[in-house]
């Protein structure tokens, strides 16, 4: 693990070479679509109110129902990986609020891909925004030295698992539908 940590930190310290006024105003705007998953919450409301999108409402909110047991209350308390900012030596100017909770994985990251591969596996043309947006919050993460890379990654992957997962549930529910309404129209 320390290796990894290593080659983590040589990342975000490259990252940081790169900072920018622009950077230092538009990746803390941008991380805030992920925080506490509100963003992705509201859009998945959306979905699941308009009829013609509800399919992607309800594969969008078991996806990130499975993200957040897994990443928030299974995987961080277990790992507890401290942050970087608070496992480097050196002084990093954080512009953000340092976050409290463990460090991996990344519940931005798991949040947004979540959603953003909801939407790709139920074929709703959202997913594009959704998945530039997905990967802008997961480097606000990086740049803003909040994550390690490795906690991004898993992230990503464990978002873009659930994103399936949640498609495969919503359509479960759909065919079940589908099959009660196919036995009423039989009676």
């Amino acid at each position: 693990m320390e290796t990894i940590t290593q080659i983590d930190i040589s990342i975000l310290n490259f990252i940081q070479q790169f900072r920018t006024g622009f950077g230092d105003i538009f990746f803390p705007f941008i991380t805030r679509f992920g925080d506490a998953g509100i963003f992705w919450m509201v859009l998945t409301l959306v979905l699941l109110i308009i009829p013609k999108t509800r399919k992607y409402g309800l594969a969008m909110a078991v996806s990130l129902a499975i993200e957040a047991i897994l990443c928030n209350v299974i995987i961080k308390p277990l790992v507890n990986r401290t942050r970087p900012f608070d496992y480097v030596d050196t002084v990093v100017n954080l512009i953000v609020k340092a976050p409290t909770d463990p460090s991996f994985p990344s519940g931005h990251t798991g949040a947004s891909f979540a959603c953003a591969s909801a939407l790709l596996f139920t074929k709703s043309k959202l997913w594009i925004p959704a998945a530039i947006l997905a990967t802008l919050i997961a480097f606000s993460r990086l740049y803003l030295y909040v994550h390690y890379p490795s906690d991004v990654l898993v992230g990503a992957v464990i978002g873009t698992i659930t994103g399936i997962l949640g498609t495969l549930v919503m359509k479960s529910v759909y065919e079940a539908i589908s099959e009660r309404n196919k036995r009423k129209l039989a009676k």
